[in-house]
This record gives C-alpha cells, sequence and structure tokens, in this order.
C-alpha cells in the first residue's frame, strides 16, 4: 500500500558540520498518510457505547447540564459527569467512527460519523443508544490536514470512504545549515452557540434545551433545527421530532466554511476568507446578509453586542499567513467594519463572557483579556497561563471549559486575572 510522508515539525536542529560544505542534522516528527478504504456498511454497525476509554487525541467540547462531551478525533464522544468540577468522572465512551463534531438537545445528542448525521439518545448516559440516522449528508471531510470522501462508484450496495490513516514518524535527515526550516512546519488541522446552561444533579443529560459548543464547533442549534456547515455550505436539519431528524434544505455559502456561532437571530460563519453573516429571522431559510473578507486563514469567531471577535492563524491546512485577533463592528451587519486587529502568536478558539475574553494560542497557551477598552485591548491582558496546550475554550461565567493536546482543564473563573484550576483530565500520550 502506498504511503505519504509529510513533515510537519521538527523537534531537535543538531548544528553538526559535514565537510567544508555546512551541513546540519535535523530530527523531524512527521505524519505519515496511508490510504484507507472502508465500508459504509462496517461503519454504520459500529457506532455503540462502550466502557470509558481515555483521552487520546481530543478534539472538540461541548456541555450540557452537568455531563461533558469531549470528542475524540475520528473515533467518537467521551461522556463525562461534571456534577464536581473538580473531579469529572467517565461515564462512558460512544463509539461513533469518523466523528467530529456534536450537538446536544434535551436527552438526544447529534453527532457526525463520515456522511451520516446519527441522533443519540442520553438518556441513561451509561448506554446511550442510536435511535436514527440520516444517510449519505456529508459528502466530504477533513480530518488533521487528510481529507476524506464518500466513495460512490461501485453502486449503492457497496458504498466506501475513502480516508487516510496517520501515523507519526520520527526521522533524521540531513539538510544545509542555511535551509529554510519553516518550510516545514505544520500544525494537526481539526476537520475546530447555544445556551448555558448547568443543571443541578440529574441522572439524565436532560436539564434544558440546548448544550453549548466551543467556537470551533460546525454544530449548532437553533429553533427546530439543527444547522451543520461543511466545505462549502450551510445544510438545515429538521428536528421538530428530536429523536428523528430530516435532511431539509443546503444553502451554498462558499469554499472552506469551517465554523458557525448563532447569535441573536443571526448565524455568523467562519470560513478560510472571512466571516459570513446571516440573517435567521426565519430559521427555515436563513438569509445572507454580509461577507466580511480578510486575508486566507482559518478564523472561528465569537460574538457580544454589537462586536465580533475573530482569530485568524497561520501554519494550518487554511495556509494562513497572518496570526491576529480582528474586532469587528457587526451593528450594521449588512455592511461590517473592521475596529482593529491585534497580533497574536497562533490563536485558536475563543469564548467571550462579557467583559472577559478568553483566547487560546496553541501550544503557547491560553490568554485572558479585558475587552471592554476595545481600541486598546492588548494593553489590557489579564493573565496568560503558558503551562498547557489551548485549543478551544467555553466560558460558563464562573467555570471555564478548556481542550487541548495535552487535556482537558477546567477553571474557576471568578477572578479572570486569577484563574485557579479545578481539575484536568490528560492525554494518554500528548500529540507531539
Amino acid at each position: 500500500m502506498k504511503k505519504y510522508l509529510l513533515p510537519i515539525l521538527f523537534v531537535l536542529l543538531a548544528s553538526s558540520l559535514w565537510s567544508c560544505n555546512d551541513q546540519c542534522k535535523e530530527t523531524r516528527i512527521t505524519r505519515r498518510y496511508t490510504p484507507v478504504s472502508i465500508a459504509l456498511k462496517e461503519l454504520r454497525s459500529s457506532v455503540k457505547a462502550e466502557a470509558p476509554h481515555e483521552l487520546i487525541r481530543p478534539g472538540k467540547i461541548y456541555v450540557k447540564g452537568n455531563y461533558l462531551f469531549i470528542n475524540e478525533i475520528k473515533e467518537g464522544i467521551h461522556v463525562i459527569n461534571n456534577s464536581d468540577p473538580a473531579n469529572p468522572s467517565f461515564v462512558s465512551f460512544i463509539k461513533i467512527p469518523g466523528n467530529g463534531d456534536m450537538s446536544v438537545r434535551d436527552n438526544i445528542l447529534y453527532a457526525d460519523s463520515y456522511t451520516d448525521l446519527v441522533a443519540l439518545d442520553l438518556s441513561d448516559p451509561v448506554n446511550p443508544k442510536e435511535v436514527s440516522r440520516v444517510e449519505n449528508v456529508f459528502r466530504n471531510g477533513q480530518f488533521d490536514g487528510a481529507s476524506w470522501y464518500l466513495n460512490q462508484t461501485n453502486g449503492v450496495d457497496n458504498l466506501t470512504i475513502q480516508d487516510y490513516t496517520i501515523d507519526y514518524v520520527t526521522e533524521t535527515v540531513t539538510t544545509s545549515c542555511e535551509e529554510d526550516f519553516t518550510q516545514y512546519l505544520y500544525y494537526s488541522f481539526y476537520a475546530d452557540g447555544g445556551t448555558k446552561a448547568l443543571s443541578s444533579g440529574s441522572s439524565s443529560v436532560s436539564a434544558a434545551t440546548n448544550g453549548q459548543a466551543g467556537s470551533m464547533s460546525r454544530f449548532a442549534l437553533y429553533d427546530q433545527y439543527l444547522y451543520t456547515v461543511g466545505q462549502g455550505n450551510l445544510r438545515l436539519f429538521n428536528i421538530a421530532n428530536p429523536t428523528k431528524p430530516t435532511d431539509f434544505a443546503t444553502v451554498n455559502i462558499g469554499w472552506n466554511v469551517e465554523t458557525i456561532f448563532p447569535y441573536q437571530r443571526k448565524l455568523f460563519l467562519g470560513s478560510t476568507t472571512g466571516m459570513f453573516i446571516y440573517d435567521n429571522t426565519d430559521p427555515a431559510s436563513p438569509k445572507q446578509l454580509s461577507n466580511f473578507q480578510h486575508g486566507r486563514a482559518c478564523d472561528p469567531v465569537v460574538v457580544h453586542d454589537d462586536i465580533a471577535y475573530v482569530t485568524l492563524r497561520t501554519g494550518t491546512a487554511c495556509a494562513g499567513t497572518e496570526n491576529q485577533l480582528d474586532l469587528v463592528d457587526v451593528s450594521n451587519a449588512s455592511s461590517p467594519t473592521l475596529i482593529k486587529s491585534y497580533q497574536m502568536e497562533n490563536p485558536h478558539g475563543l469564548s467571550i463572557d462579557f467583559p472577559t475574553l478568553y483566547l487560546c494560542e496553541g501550544d503557547k497557551g491560553l490568554k485572558v483579556f479585558d475587552v471592554t477598552d476595545k481600541n486598546n485591548v492588548d494593553q489590557h491582558l489579564l493573565s496568560f497561563k503558558k503551562d498547557m496546550h489551548a485549543y478551544d475554550v467555553i466560558s460558563l461565567g464562573k467555570t471555564l471549559l478548556l481542550i487541548g493536546d495535552d487535556g482537558f482543564y477546567q477553571y474557576d473563573a471568578s477572578d479572570p486575572a486569577n484563574l485557579r484550576e479545578l481539575s484536568k483530565i490528560p492525554v494518554k500520550k500528548a500529540i507531539q
């Protein structure tokens, strides 16, 4: 089987000389991509509840009542009882091949499984059960920089998913000491709104209507619809009957739509080329109001009042050249305007609990800003935690949830300038 080797990160540069030509030895960690073909019949029979698993490659996070849901990239979802944030406990693991996103309404969890949308009943969190699925609605996607697609060439009875397995390999190569090593620098790309609700000790997941997602989410719940964003579209599923979602409508948007954030009858969509704003007054038929364009980059977005907070970063499949936080005036949603850009290091997900903005800086850590003065945000850095990897974050007011390559963190955020760690669930082995 043919294998592809892509360099993604050099770990150590040994500046040893070879003869009169200045040559160096460099050790790199690379990702090896191996193409695989997986039968859809096999995938669809694999969704099931299992005993709790350890975190290995965590992705998106979601909170609903006293329960946390952590995506294990392409493998499924961890269900965690968080009644005591200082001592979260694993309840179960839902095996869902090809999973990257999720949303929860009442006791029904909606999750992608490669090309399908799956609905699961969480009434018994120890033993979630599939209740329905909508087949063949997501035709392609991406995990860790590798694209997958639905292969229909062999007929409806032999549908397959064409994907890649990824192995991390360490290699040592000889290079010129003058070589520009930045050409080898890549980062893993994660395939990366609602109402806040923390219930009081219920044995089921249901507490309020919707849970809350992080800023990297591709799923959002509003009215009787589940919205999902994909490579170039916004897809609506009717969930008037929560246990039986139906494929309702598709809105073509553009290329590489990545995230969705619903706010005050509007949808804010992040893409590699800009932020799209849609009027959601009629939830069944969102209408585009505007497109705030920027240079090519990944850009999750959150909104408070009349300001959208957008992060752009480099080193991903989005091929961006900017690392910054943009504040955008959206008081006139039909004509958004840039207030100011602030240089960051490698910003990822973010969350706003005004006036506090939590901003993930990848392997640089977590920054906390007071954004009261929108024209001088960089002058009001409240704290900068550098002892963790930060991918996405959810603010619940007094509590902060954070996910990164090295694990899941919870903080007491009563004083945002002095976050106090409540608990950490480490990964079995941190991604290098």
